[in-house]
């Protein structure tokens, strides 16, 4: 079915690009499946240690190895990106995170984009969404799709949005046309990012050492923060956004988010470092469900997030 004219001119997959801007996706590739080129390097990095208490991510290895195998006769994925803002500015919650949680919105708009292709092609069509949530190398698949390329902070970046946007795709057992893949890495000679990070998480250009980045150590971190880095955290109350700021193509090409799902809530929107500190400090379980509802910042708990607040209130000069 792949490429073949609707009545419109169109080609299916014309129209699966259209719609998927429709639904609010800001970039939109399809991709080939197969063996995975970045998985040994992967592999590599959880060997390492580089993956800290990250264990999930070790889980469904052969699948990651190869996006063939998720389910039987799966044959295509469609991969997109939906942008959240890079423009807004800096501040104790990383940028992500500001408004509510990207997994639903973006689950919810891919179901929605399957449905869509089932009434297109007029039968059922099995298909699977992920942001996030399996053992799917987005990044390898975003670049077989023709999205951009991985930096050396190990983000995908676009050359017309830059690097602040979610992945997610749509793996479907339908024969669909693939874009062609990105092939150039357009980073050149530039280390902004891997100077910037103000705990020298990057061992090597395109290498992070998750254990000493401050986004992994705020979120995903069970115990204390490592003393180490507790000075370094500074005023990051949750995730960290440096070695993107930094950027040169988000300097130059991040836009404000549009979807208003991801505009920063109340509790969050421009409050600095030391106010929100505060306010999380002095909330008990009832006042962070309520405050969180939704939020990715569910994710650090409670516990983690009263952790973060007591090393962001120590790193603050004394009134």
């Amino acid at each position: 079915m792949g490429g073949e004219k609707m009545t419109d001119g169109r080609t299916l997959e014309d129209r699966i690009r259209a719609r998927a801007r429709e639904l609010g996706f800001d970039l939109v590739g399809i991709a080939t499946l197969g063996a995975v080129e970045s998985a040994e390097q992967f592999d590599a990095w959880i060997a390492a240690g580089y993956a800290g208490e990250m264990g999930y991510l070790e889980r469904g290895a052969e699948k990651r190895r190869d996006t063939r195998l998720p389910f039987d006769g799966v044959r295509s994925a469609i991969v997109v990106a939906m942008n959240y803002g890079g423009t807004q500015p800096a501040g104790p919650i990383a940028r992500y995170a500001r408004g509510d949680d990207y997994h639903d919105v973006m689950i919810d708009r891919l179901n929605a984009l399957r449905g869509w292709i089932e009434c297109e092609v007029g039968h059922p069509v099995r298909a699977k969404p992920y942001v996030d949530t399996g053992p799917i190398l987005e990044r390898d698949l975003a670049r077989r799709a023709g999205l951009g390329w991985i930096g050396k902070n190990t983000n995908l970046i676009n050359p017309e949005l830059g690097s602040f946007f979610f992945l997610g795709e749509l793996l479907l057992d339908l024969e669909l046309c693939a874009d062609d893949p990105f092939e150039t890495d357009r980073c050149g000679s530039c280390t902004r990012c891997l100077d910037a990070c103000p705990t020298d998480a990057f061992v090597a250009p395109h290498v992070l050492d998750a254990t000493k980045c401050i986004s992994y150590q705020t979120i995903e971190q069970k115990g204390p923060i490592a003393e180490a880095l507790r000075e370094a955290i500074g005023e990051h109350l949750y995730g960290c956004d440096v070695c993107q700021e930094v950027c040169p193509w988000n300097v130059k090409f991040s836009r404000d988010a549009t979807e208003v799902a991801f505009a920063a809530r109340e509790v969050i929107g421009g409050k600095d470092a030391r106010t929100l500190a505060d306010e999380v400090l002095a909330m008990d379980d009832e006042a962070f469900r309520v405050a969180f509802k939704k939020s990715p910042i569910k994710r650090a708990k409670r516990s983690g997030l009263v952790r973060n607040a007591e090393v962001v209130r120590a790193n603050l000069p004394r009134r």
